[in-house]
């Protein structure tokens, strides 16, 4: 059902409110209200604008390493919010809103998609229990949905998305002030939105220093401007989005877009590693949810499957897609299937001349054995709280597994796993104490909301850490012996007591303090800095190693990926043995994707 035809329309707008050129223009018919059918089209206006502009999203990451997800994670989550919404939804604004608000919470990755999901959440709250949407409601609940945002943070930073949300929520207020029209309202959202994000760089210097405009804020506001085209009637297809005319998007200069070696025919392929997102509905009479649930739950990761005996949605993670939906069409009349590749989704656009380690189909084998593995294999009585670890290749995946992780979860660096991911490893686990490494920045938020989302006779603890090597030295400070807090403070200490160095390629053109890097060249960053560059990864990771000061270190260890080969990292190990001959160096195959060397030292 088009947007239009479940809107109230209501007489022009008052003289008293001031509309631009470009509003009137779009405002013709004004809308007095919608009700859950017409916003529900609205929100996948939002999501398709989103899918068109998510690589420009990626674009803006600050750190020229290949880890900018910040539009993949949007949108994924933001695509899980409108799958959640199935048509027993439709009949109020206030179902349609709780239950994108509970897709978004589940399908949440990264920071900036749990973020997103509280916006949504407290759009959620706001219109509780209501049947329409007016202009005055879409003002109180945005504001709601920016308070909720702004306390999900533990400490807020303007120039963020959170600025933006707030700002856009103080213009729909002004607006509805001005006319309740909600056509007014959300444009003037919109227009307030883009203002914030361009003036992103002046709150925050990091972005000053690279004059680029915060990507979370500008996935926001392609949301909410793909919103207002729905219900303005303007197009929201792919050619809009290259319309003449249309005002470049806010991609600073140093920017690069993705190189022709990077389109599809022509480009380095991953193993597969990730498999495929599988989601359809299935219709029929006398289904068996829970027949179904425990056939899909054998196929795959991240299983979800809900509904009645007439109507059943469903979601998995599978090495093959066929699988489930050839058991779908056995079951009834299958419909809305969408099928994603999400290695394809997460591989970033390397620059000319980047050549990953080409990888044999048997050597995908491992990872997809050690993944299924960590996930599928059935677990016994655990001594202990029980450890969820994120980890981005099999070797790491092993490693932690040795150190005496129970669950893996696949995802780091350009795949962070969502919410529903972790809350299913917590509930997976036999015992009622959890303990959640993350791993990575940008997991940490993920991991607490599936800590909130945990059931009460589960304890459970996010141990906050950033990288492989501080999960892993907070795993060697693990006792099995002593309590949940005792555990927690002794791991969380444990974190400070590494160093973290990692290599990788620039994947574009980038300035900080006072490093020059261009993309295709080797960088080394340390403890989250950028540091150093060079010709090589092996010439980088030791200028790392001295800017650690090695020589008063103990223990030094290299986890190679997958650009690098295994007699190449020990001609290095062989190397650094003979500049730190008193240190215990050791070479371990991470199997990571993108990072020639993670470095851990202490």
């Amino acid at each position: 059902m088009a947007a239009t035809d479940s809107l109230v329309r209501r007489p022009p707008a008052s003289a008293g409110a001031v509309q631009t050129e470009a509003e009137r223009s779009h405002s013709a018919q004004p809308v007095a209200s919608l009700d859950g059918s017409a916003f529900r089209e609205l929100l996948k206006a939002g999501l398709t604008w989103l899918d068109h502009h998510h690589e420009i999203v990626n674009a803006l990451n600050v750190f020229p390493v290949p880890d900018g997800d910040t539009g993949t994670n949007m949108l994924l989550t933001m695509r899980s919010a409108c799958q959640e919404i199935i048509p027993e939804h439709v009949r109020s604004i206030g179902e349609v809103v709780k239950a994108a608000a509970h897709g978004a919470l589940m399908g949440a990755r990264g920071n900036s998609g749990v973020i997103l999901s509280q916006i949504l959440r407290g759009i959620a709250r706001s219109l509780d229990g209501e049947i329409t949407l007016t202009g005055p409601q879409l003002a109180a609940a945005l504001a709601e949905g920016s308070r909720i945002a702004y306390k999900g943070v533990n400490r807020p930073v303007e120039g963020t998305i959170l600025t933006v949300i707030r700002e856009a929520a103080e213009a729909a207020r002004s607006a509805a002030d001005l006319d309740p029209d909600l056509s007014f309202v959300l444009g003037r959202t919109v227009r307030a939105a883009d203002e914030a994000v361009a003036n992103t760089p002046r709150l925050l210097p990091v972005l000053a220093q690279t004059g680029k405009v915060d990507s979370g804020g500008k996935g926001l506001f392609y949301i909410l401007e793909g919103m207002h085209r729905k219900l303005t009637g303007q197009t929201i297809g792919v050619e809009a989005a290259v319309l003449p005319g249309r005002p470049a998007p806010a991609v600073a200069p140093s920017a690069p877009p993705p190189p022709a070696e990077s389109a599809k025919g022509s480009r380095p392929l991953p193993p597969l590693f990730y498999g495929f997102d599988v989601q359809f509905l299935v219709e029929g009479a006398d289904l068996d949810v829970t027949t179904i649930r425990d056939q899909i739950s054998a196929m795959g990761d991240c299983p979800l499957v809900e509904g009645t005996q007439s109507l059943i949605k469903v979601h998995v993670h599978v090495p093959n897609p066929g699988v489930p939906l050839s058991y779908a069409v056995t079951l009834g009349f299958v419909t809305d299937v969408i099928v994603e590749n999400m290695d394809d989704m997460q591989m970033p656009a390397m620059p000319p001349g980047y050549e990953p380690a080409a990888q044999p189909t048997s050597a995908a084998a491992p990872t997809q054995a050690v993944a299924a593995a960590a996930s599928e294999a059935p677990l016994g009585p655990i001594e202990g709280p029980g450890i969820v670890a994120v980890a981005p290749g099999a070797g790491l995946a092993q490693v932690f597994k040795s150190l005496g992780a129970h669950i893996i979860i696949s995802g780091g660096q350009t795949m962070n796993p969502s919410t529903q991911e972790i809350y299913q490893a917590i509930q997976r686990l036999p015992g009622s104490q959890v303990i959640i490494l993350p791993n990575n920045g940008n997991i940490i938020m993920a991991a607490q909301q599936a800590q909130l989302l945990a059931d009460a006779s589960k304890s459970v603890v996010v141990v906050p850490s950033k990288s492989i090597p501080q999960g892993i030295s907070a795993l060697l400070g693990f006792n099995p012996h002593t309590s949940l807090e005792r555990n927690a403070q002794a791991m969380t200490s444990a974190l400070g007591h590494v160093q973290t160095g990692e290599v990788t390629i620039a994947v574009q053109d980038a300035s900080f303090d006072g490093i020059e890097v261009h993309a295709g060249e080797v960088i080394g960053l340390l403890n989250d800095r950028l540091t150093a560059k060079g010709l090589t990864s092996a010439e980088v990771a030791e200028m790392l190693l001295e800017q650690m000061h090695a020589s008063e270190l103990e223990v030094i260890t290299l986890y190679y990926g997958q650009p690098v080969s295994a007699a190449d990292a020990e001609l290095l190990q062989s190397r650094l043995q003979e500049l730190y001959p008193d240190q215990d160096i050791e070479t371990v195959a991470g199997g990571q994707p993108f990072y020639h060397y993670i470095i851990s030292a202490e």
